[in-house]
């Protein structure tokens, strides 16, 4: 039963997550606030920060016993890939993308600006590797968390979530750049490296 509403929790908190960033909604939100539009992407994540932390904090202390111990090998490992998905994640944040328009700071200091910048495909890089390297660092962060049988369940329920998000966020990529993201998605993997020519 524990694992039913730990389910119920994370899938209730993804789903309501997805919700208010998708585009139906955004649009909504873009009509009724106009330039105040502005400022919900920092309300979103101040938001989404706010609802994270007492789920993870129940799912410890719904579920604390250990049920997978690594051995020192594969604990070497494991920090590696921990190392790893973290500099992938910060690098990504910081030298790929914008970390003020990721927070929502851009907007808001941008506030009652018009934005006439045209939005190129970025392929360099990380980018040239995997199209989406922040969510790939996300899950490989995840997995490498197991000790739980509730970090196994949340950890599947998360990846499914990235995924699917990663796969709908594709369709408005191809949307917003048209065939230029289409030849990009040909050349880069989305979310597994090296699985089709790096991009030179």
């Amino acid at each position: 039963m524990k694992y039913l509403l730990i389910a119920f929790l994370w899938t209730a908190y993804l789903s309501l997550h997805s919700f208010l960033i998708s585009t139906s909604f955004t649009k909504l939100l873009t009509r009724l606030l106009r330039d105040y539009y502005a400022f919900y992407r920092l309300f979103y994540v101040v938001l989404s920060i706010l609802l994270l932390v007492p789920l993870i904090n129940f799912t410890g202390q719904t579920d604390n016993k250990i049920v997978i111990a690594y051995s020192l090998p594969l604990n070497v490992v494991r920090y590696v890939l921990i190392s790893a998905s973290l500099v992938t994640f910060v690098w990504s944040l910081f030298f790929i993308y914008d970390p003020l328009s990721f927070l929502g700071l851009r907007q808001i200091l941008n506030f009652g600006k018009k934005d006439g910048s045209s939005p190129e495909i970025r392929k360099n890089g990380l980018l040239g590797i995997v199209r989406h390297p922040m969510y790939l660092a996300v899950i490989i962060y995840f997995w490498c968390q197991t000790f739980r049988v509730a970090d196994i369940l949340v950890n599947a329920i998360v990846t499914i979530y990235i995924v699917i998000g990663t796969f709908l966020e594709e369709k408005k990529l191809v949307l917003e750049f048209g065939d230029s993201y289409t030849k990009y998605q040909q050349e880069v993997p989305m979310l597994i490296p090296f699985t089709k020519p790096r991009v030179t």
